[in-house]
């Protein structure tokens, strides 16, 4: 583990160095091609920030392959902390945009600084020593990067598309009409997220061998919760539009609405896409990849000039439902999940979306006051888990391990 990463530590350092330096060579250059002379100081900022947080990712992210996570959290947790602290001390003492950036400059170095101490605690000086000679990972590191490297460009491209497409087929307006419910999806990815740090690492062909019985729960459970959190999106698009963004965002809410198989394929997509990568297969990704930013592109240059932006949202729902059902795929013939226990699986959860979306239906689908939107919230969830009970999708041990699961976790993090 060590040689392996002084030799990813050592592809880190050239490539950080090489982009955070051309940054701030760069910096008056790009600062006078916007016609602002000051935001020259402000890219030097942020071109070091750039090398900080790079590698305070690159040693997360070990963390994470490790199976230590609780270690990633201390260092995000520290960055947050002083990078908020430092922000708030320079921009009250000096102001600008200057200062600002300095503050986030501080805070990843921070967090830098304490990934090093916790990578020299956990693993040694020798996966801190980039200099010397190799040990012999470097090509294999590089190749399978270079992979990585165009799977990312193409998801920020599929990310941008839409809006690219939006702003000039329609107008700005449109591009934040859609953009501003695009944006409010992102955080329902997180549990998922959450899942795929904890089962993705168990995914190596290392040691025992890949925890397929691992992914295979934790494809059923996203089932289960991603159909439960699509539900409201369907149901109470307009309220929560309205709630979030404000009336005058009124369009948005048929944005929202049309976003929910995203919001429902987006649950699977770290854990499939993190787990295809631990498995080695990463370069079967970038077809994938491509494809779903072409197909998205074409479908919203037929769609968003005949019926607007909601054109884009049925462009991403069906590219992103690609993707997903592609590396769905590539997981199942990677590891051999076995997915038809999950299509009962689905019906159930369709069931229990439909138990629960005619509680909301029954409080309201407009203007919600506390009241309905507080029993909306205990009332939904409530009818969504009866019917997985009654449909015995669900278990009554289950739902019990679960709660003394949240209930250990509390106690664990109660002071003293």
């Amino acid at each position: 583990m060590a040689s392996i990463l002084a030799d990813a530590l050592r592809l880190k350092l050239i490539a950080g160095i090489a982009i955070s330096g051309a940054l701030i060579a760069l910096a008056v250059p790009i600062a006078t091609a916007y016609g602002e002379p000051d935001l020259a100081w402000p890219l030097r900022a942020i071109a070091i920030a750039v090398l900080a947080q790079g590698l305070m990712t690159f040693w997360g992210t070990a963390f994470i392959a490790l199976r230590r996570v609780s270690l990633n959290l201390r260092v995000v947790a520290s960055e947050s902390v002083i990078e908020t602290g430092a922000s708030v001390a320079l921009v009250l003492l000096s102001g600008g945009a200057t200062a600002a950036a300095f503050g986030r400059t501080i805070g990843y170095a921070a967090g830098a600084l304490v990934a090093l101490v916790l990578v020299l605690r956990l693993i040694g000086p020798a996966a801190l020593r980039p200099l010397g000679s190799a040990k012999g990972h470097v090509r294999p590191i590089a190749r399978y990067a270079g992979a990585m490297m165009i799977i990312d460009g193409a998801i920020t491209a599929f990310a941008q598309v839409d809006a690219l497409v939006i702003g000039a087929v329609l107008s700005a307006t449109s591009v934040g009409l859609f953009q501003a419910p695009y944006r409010l999806t992102t955080a329902l990815a997180y549990p998922g997220l959450a899942l795929a740090t904890g089962v993705a690492p168990r995914l190596t062909f290392g040691g025992e061998g890949p925890n397929v019985t691992a992914l295979r729960s934790s494809l059923r459970y996203l089932v289960l919760f991603q159909t439960a959190l699509v539900v409201p999106i369907l149901v109470w698009a307009e309220p929560a539009t309205s709630l979030v963004l404000g009336s005058q965002y009124g369009e948005s809410a048929h944005v929202l609405r049309a976003l929910a198989p995203y919001v429902f394929a987006a649950g699977f997509a770290p854990l499939l896409t993190l787990g295809v990568n631990y498995l080695g297969e990463a370069r079967r990704r970038i077809a994938v990849a491509i494809a779903a930013v072409l197909l998205n592109l074409a479908i919203d240059l037929v769609l968003i000039p005949r019926i607007g932006i909601v054109g884009g949202a049925i462009g991403t729902d069906v590219a992103f439902g690609a993707y997903v059902i592609a590396h769905l795929w590539i997981a199942n013939d990677l590891v051999g999940i076995g997915l038809r226990p999950l299509v009962p699986t689905l019906a159930r959860s369709v069931a229990a979306g439909a138990a629960a979306a005619g509680v909301l239906l029954l409080i309201g689908t407009s203007t919600l006051d506390a009241a309905q939107w507080i029993a909306g919230a205990l009332l939904a969830p409530t009818a969504f888990v009866a019917a997985l009970l009654i449909t015995r999708e669900l278990s009554r041990e289950e739902i019990a391990s679960a709660g003394r699961f949240l209930t250990r976790a509390v106690r664990r993090r109660r002071p003293g």
